[in-house]
């Protein structure tokens, strides 16, 4: 990068009611900074580029090295991370959205919690059995771990909720996140225990049938999560109950 400056154009909203407006930002531009580093030098002098104080924008981070997934924003019109979205890759003015899918609590700052209540919709965890201990658990193969995985590093981050188009204020759909989880869980030994509440519990509605197979969520993921092989699996073995279920009946 040539310029000495980085242009910034931030969506604000002072509060969920309030109606969201734009500012324009210059920072000096530092090797290898990011867009939380153009943040924090934003809050450290909140003036817009024509010279007008301002507040200082507020938006969510934690690790800072994409592995708690706080940072999601629409930068440059893509959901991603904010701390391993890198300046001298990003067109400017970069433009800062919050993700558009969760309810707006202030300026880039959302609240994801839709999503963490679809994750205990699906019973998201491995139960045990009392406080005690009971031994060594179940065994996995080197393959399982492997597989096991590539669905262990999600770090609820909401992009890929934000990229599909059938999760949405108007849709019971759950989204493609908690659905990858119930794959994880489902393959895990004792998990598997649940994995017919689990599988009734995507069958209803805003479950698995409610994907259009867009497949846009594994194109943000910034984990390269397979989440279109886990939503196979998911319709495979999700038709599997409800055929149990007819001869339940």
């Amino acid at each position: 990068m040539t310029t000495a400056f980085v242009d910034l154009k931030i969506q604000r909203r002072d509060s969920a009611a309030a109606n969201p407006r734009w500012e324009e930002f210059r920072v000096p531009y530092v090797p290898g900074m990011n867009v939380i580093s153009c943040l924090l030098e934003i809050r450290r002098n909140p003036v817009t580029r024509d010279g007008r104080p301002t507040t200082p924008p507020v938006w969510e981070a934690s690790c800072l090295e994409e592995v708690c997934g706080a940072c999601s924003m629409v930068i440059n019109g893509t959901p991603r991370q904010a701390c391993a979205a890198l300046v001298e890759n990003l067109k400017q003015p970069i433009e800062l959205r919050p993700l558009t899918k969760f309810p707006v609590v202030r300026d880039l700052m959302v609240d994801r919690a839709k999503m963490f209540a679809a994750l205990k919709r699906v019973k998201a965890w491995i139960p045990i059995d009392g406080t005690y201990d009971l031994g060594p658990g179940p065994r996995l193969s080197a393959g399982e771990q492997e597989y096991a995985y590539l669905y262990a590093r999600c770090m609820t981050c909401g992009c890929c909720m934000e990229a599909c188009p059938q999760y949405h204020g108007g849709s019971e759909f759950i989204g493609p996140a908690p659905l990858a989880q119930v794959e994880l869980f489902n393959i895990h030994p004792t998990g598997a225990m649940n994995r017919a509440e689990r599988l009734e519990q995507i069958l209803g509605p805003g479950g698995i049938t409610d994907c259009g197979k867009a497949e846009n969520c594994v194109q943000v993921c910034p984990k390269e999560i397979p989440l279109t092989d886990a939503l196979s699996n998911l319709y495979r073995a999700a038709t599997g109950q409800w055929i149990k279920g007819l001869f339940r009946k």
